[in-house]
This record gives structure tokens, C-alpha cells and sequence, in this order.
């Protein structure tokens, strides 16, 4: 079993959901970044995505942009996220997420691509740029590897799509809660409710994590009320630590979320 799998089972026991954090590698800085991915998992934080800068960064929004452009500038590049990773995974048996474009996928070479990111102790990728009829290659890699490839569905994805999606994704599916990039906050409702009945309908054992424009505990809560398994919060911590938070900072802030994906609080 994989942790991605332990983790949701264990969450799922615990009869809470899970809070996804997104970090950008290498933002604020390459060493200081560790410690902020420290203060996410201590806050909480039951999964850390690990945000692979790139220059032509398609589904983010401006915080996120802002922190690639600040990591590429700072020389990091995918072996240096690697690195990153493997520094994180010594720290922690929470479930790491690598999160970024299929270019230095490519560049790279997928077998590679995906042996690199074992061995620096990730256990899944999403690629949102890579469409699920382009994926079959990456996909059998990560199958025969054994790192989970976490599809996206969208309020706009087509029932017939969206079916492959569940049946394709392997981790969770991660449901993004509106059209557009990420960081604009998002309000949900019942679209996200039919997004997770659509899922459930054709597997209800896949985890269905919903993110895009999630911020604040309200907003948490709600990913709870409409039936998701967890909430990903990735600008507004971003945010944070391209404006000089301390991890100190950073770890209230995680600990406020995960109280709002316990029920009743």
C-alpha cells in the first residue's frame, strides 16, 4: 500500500478530512524552503504538494506564478526540486506530491523522470498540462514504477471524460472547483457536490481531494460539507512565503485549516 492510500484510509478512520498544502520548491528560498515544508506538516497537513517551477506555467495564477518566477531566478531546477524532496522526506512518512509541467518531464525522459522522483522518496505526480488521451505513456511508467498519477476533472469536463478520469487516476482525484488558474477565491456549493456525486457514481472508493481558490477555514469546511475526502490549499500559503512569513507563521496558519477538516469545529 502506498502512503498516499494509508494516508486516506487513516484520515478516513479518523472521520475527518485531509488538508492538502501546495509549496513552491526553492521559494522563499532553496534552505528555507525545507524548514516551511516542516511547519506545513507539523501544522497539520496530512499531504504536501511540491510545486515544480516552470516558465510557462499555464493553470497558475499570479501568487503561484510569482513563485516560480522567484525559484527560477534562484537557479532551481528539477534535479534541485529533487533534492528539495529528498531533504523533506527525511523529515517526515506523510505523503509528498510533486506537482508541475510535463516539459522537463520530457526533457528528462519519463522512465528517468519517475525513477529520480522514487528515489527522492515522492510518492505521486500531477501533470495538469498533460491531457488524459496524451498520458498513456506516463501513466504505464508510473503504473510499473509504482508513483501514483493523480488525474484532474473540472466543472466543464464531459461525463464520458470524466468517467475515464476516475477509472485513470491513481492517489486521488483531484477535483478543481472552477475554470481558470489557481488563487482566485473560489465559491462552493453545489457545482462541487455534483463534481464529487459524478466521481462517487463511477468509483466510491477513490479519494477525491477539491482545490482551486481554497483559502480560509470557511472554505475548508465546505470542501467537507459537499462530500470531498480532502481540501488542497496552495495560494494563500504561497502567499505567505513570498511575503516573509516565519514557519512559525506558517505552521498556525496550516493548524487553522486542519482544525476546519474536523467536523464540528
Amino acid at each position: 500500500m502506498g502512503r498516499l492510500e494509508q494516508r486516506f484510509e487513516e484520515v478516513r478512520r479518523e472521520g475527518r478530512m485531509a488538508l492538502i498544502c501546495y509549496l513552491m520548491a526553492g521559494v522563499p528560498s532553496p534552505r528555507s524552503f525545507v524548514e516551511m515544508a516542516a511547519a506545513c506538516l507539523e501544522g497539520g497537513a496530512d499531504v504536501l504538494e511540491v510545486g515544480v517551477p516552470f516558465s510557462d506555467p499555464v493553470a497558475d495564477g499570479p501568487v503561484i506564478q510569482a513563485a516560480g518566477v522567484r525559484a527560477l531566478e534562484q537557479g532551481v531546477t528539477p534535479p534541485q526540486v529533487l533534492e528539495l524532496v529528498r531533504e523533506v522526506r527525511k523529515l517526515t512518512d506523510k505523503p509528498l506530491v510533486l506537482m508541475g509541467y510535463y516539459n522537463p518531464i520530457f526533457r528528462m525522459g519519463e522512465e528517468r523522470f519517475v525513477e529520480n522522483c522514487l528515489r527522492a522518496g515522492a510518492d505521486g505526480l500531477i501533470v495538469p498540462d498533460l491531457p488524459l488521451h496524451e498520458s498513456a505513456s506516463l501513466r504505464g511508467t508510473c503504473s510499473r514504477q509504482g508513483l501514483d498519477l493523480v488525474q484532474l476533472s473540472t466543472p466543464l469536463t464531459p461525463e464520458d471524460r470524466n468517467r475515464e478520469l476516475v477509472r485513470a487516476t491513481s492517489g486521488f482525484l483531484y477535483l478543481v472547483t472552477r475554470t481558470g488558474v489557481t488563487g482566485k477565491e473560489t465559491a462552493l456549493g453545489q457545482e462541487l457536490k455534483r463534481m464529487v456525486s459524478r466521481a462517487r457514481s463511477v468509483d466510491p472508493a477513490v479519494p477525491l481531494a477539491a482545490g482551486f481558490g481554497i483559502s480560509r477555514p470557511e472554505q475548508v469546511r465546505a470542501v467537507g460539507e459537499a462530500g470531498a475526502d480532502a481540501a488542497v490549499v496552495g495560494s494563500a500559503l504561497v502567499a505567505l512565503t513570498l511575503n516573509g512569513c516565519s514557519p512559525d507563521r506558517l505552521r498556525e496558519e496550516v493548524r487553522r485549516l486542519a482544525a476546519a477538516c474536523v467536523p464540528g469545529r
